[in-house]
């Protein structure tokens, strides 16, 4: 079975380079009309993958990434020049994220998501469709399939501030600071999360390994 860092080596990183970052930003402050377009094609997919990660909804990772933009937008002029700009972005769509998955567990409906699909960054892996030469037999991608879909149970049932430390390190790949200022903790905090995090990851895994290695 494929570990959250084995399933993120596909991804793109995030494109953490401060000082584009900082050239855009000016430019976006001085409504420069191209710099919220370049802001977006830098942060769209990366929003969107941690988004789609965290929701389990394609459609709801797209509109709470427009609203992260919506906001940045609103919000442009109050900004620092030294503002970590990667940092402010994925804290309020984490923020955004954490309301909206308490707002649907008080309002359930059914999701036509339920299969999962493509990845929300256009990549999609573990699903993508092989050559017909290459094509794994139905009992390995059906073991393959499951074992995506158990972890991905495992990481959505950890607590809000674990599941978004996880996100962020495995998949997003931040650094720990990355990752400390948009938590509001230390980095020794991040680390705590962590180990608390691989902890439930496994205890929460341990049936489906169980199940495993009986068949």
């Amino acid at each position: 079975m494929e570990s959250p860092a084995q399933l993120s080596a596909a991804l793109l990183p995030v494109p953490l380079d401060q000082a584009a970052d900082r050239t855009w930003l000016l430019a976006f402050q001085r409504d420069e009309s191209a710099a919220l377009n370049g802001l977006i094609e830098r942060w769209q997919r990366p929003l969107l993958s941690f988004a789609g990660r965290y929701l389990q909804n394609s459609a709801d990772a797209e509109d709470l990434v427009a609203e992260t933009f919506a906001r940045l937008y609103q919000h442009r002029h109050r900004l620092r020049a030294d503002t970590r700009l990667s940092a402010w972005l994925f804290t309020t769509l984490t923020n955004l994220c954490h309301n909206h998955h308490r707002w649907r567990s008080r309002h359930p409906t059914i999701s036509l998501e339920a299969v999962p699909g493509p990845d929300p960054t256009g990549s999609s892996p573990g699903l993508a469709l092989p050559l017909a030469d290459r094509a794994p037999g139905p009992d390995a991608t059906l073991e393959h399939d499951e074992s995506l879909a158990a972890v991905r149970s495992a990481v959505n049932a950890l607590p809000h501030d674990l599941k978004v430390t996880v996100l962020l390190h495995h998949y997003e790949r931040l650094s720990y600071h990355e990752i400390a200022v948009i938590a509001g903790c230390s980095e020794r905090g991040v680390e705590t999360r962590l180990a608390r995090a691989r902890q439930q990851l496994r205890k929460g895994l341990r049936g489906y390994l169980r199940e495993s290695k009986r068949d």
